[in-house]
Formats: C-alpha cells, structure tokens, sequence
C-alpha cells in the first residue's frame, strides 16, 4: 500500500469542489488480490446480504466484522484523517452544527455512544449481469458525509460493464448522471447523501446517489470504506 505520495490538499479541494475524488492507485495488483481473497473467509465477516433478495440489484456484499483486516483498517483511518476538513467545510457551509474530530476512533465513538455500534465496511462480487440500483448508505442518524470504493480489479480485463455512477439531483432541473471506470487499485471518494452547491442566496444542498451499472461479462470486486457505524 503506497498512500505517501499523494497529493492531499489537491484530492481535497476536487472533493469539495464536486462531491467525489478519484485517487491514484494505491494498492498493488498482487495486493488487490489478497483483499479480494477476503470473500471466501466466513470468519471476517458479521452478515452477507444478497441484493436480489431485497430489491438492491443484482449481487452479494458482506460486511465485515471487527477487527477489520488490518490493510482495510489503515486505509479507513488514514482516508478518514484526510477528507474530515472538507466534511466540517461543507458543514460550516450549510448551516450544519456538527463537526467531525481527524481521529476516527474518536467519531466511531460517538457513533458507539448512538447506539450505531455494528461494522460497516464491506466487499462485494459482481457476475455477469448483476448490478447495484441507486442509493445512500446511511444505517443510522450519525454519518459521515463521505464514502469511499477500494477496485479490486481491472476493468477491460477482468470484466465488462459494471461501471460506477453517481446521479445528482438537482433541484428544478433535471439529473446529472456522472459515470467512472476506475483502474484497479484506485480509491473512488465521494459524497453519501449530498453537497453543497452555490447559489446567489447561499449554499444549499444537492442530492446524490450512487449505484453500479449491469456487469456484462467477467468478475467485478470492490470495498467500501464507510465511516459511521450501523446501527
């Protein structure tokens, strides 16, 4: 994992300014294959959801249990540490009181104290015409304003399709799709339920869900790094 090169302050201001970041790569192929590898270790994990079953999409996701795998644990606090300004900017911009510590240990407590105690970093596997519909991922009162996806494979060789899309809800006017392909071992950062957008009056907030078009062929692996706990 190579994380001491990257531009911070830039991948800050581009989150702040759009609502999502995408990183450089990360993680090696030979590392996102040990992360992948996780899937198959019952043990790691505290409940597996197939999407079908619930009308999520298409697919299978499983959250992992505490202790978190300690690669997935280092990136979740290192991202965390970075991205908490621009959450406390975009709060001091709507109008919003609470404002978030660096430390996530500190915020998982407060979290803790909610009632919000489950684990919610997750992986999940796509197939040939699975898919993941539009939506938040909130599992609580208490959330942090973003998110983040670990690609664990390389997309044009691995698998077809599957791309990541992020719909933005504007208001009185119609929706803007934004649609990615990252490379494997890149991080995607972005918004879990809104930003803030400019208008002559002030800031105001603009929805945004996200989801993941149908897979055509081949295997699509991801994790995502959420940093509120369920409750």
């Amino acid at each position: 994992m190579n994380v001491t090169n990257i531009d911070w302050p830039l991948y800050r201001h581009t989150l702040s300014d759009t609502g999502f970041a995408l990183l450089p790569a990360v993680l090696s192929s030979d590392e996102c294959q040990e992360v992948a590898a996780l899937f198959d270790t019952p043990t790691l994990f505290r409940k597996t959801i197939v999407m079908q079953n619930h009308g999520y999409g298409r697919g299978e996701y499983k959250y992992f249990t505490y202790p978190l795998p300690p690669l997935i644990d280092v990136l979740r606090h290192r991202l965390f540490r970075e991205f908490a300004p621009v959450a406390n900017e975009w709060h001091g911009k709507l109008g919003i009181s609470l404002r978030y510590p660096t430390d996530l240990d500190e915020w998982l407590k407060t979290c803790h104290e909610a009632g919000q105690t489950r684990p919610t970093p997750l992986i999940l596997t796509y197939g040939p015409g699975d898919w993941n519909a539009l939506h938040q991922d909130m599992y609580g009162a208490l959330y942090f304003p973003f998110q983040a996806v670990l690609f664990l494979n390389e997309p044009g060789q691995d698998y077809a399709g599957g791309e990541f899309v992020m719909l933005e809800q504007r208001p009185r006017m119609q929706s803007k799709a934004t649609v990615l392909l990252p490379k494997q071992g890149q991080i995607l950062l972005f918004t879990t339920k809104f930003r803030p957008a400019k208008s002559a009056r002030g800031h105001y907030r603009v929805a945004m869900r996200h989801g993941v078009s149908e897979v055509r062929e081949g295997n699509r692996v991801t994790v995502g790094l959420i940093f509120h706990d369920a409750a």
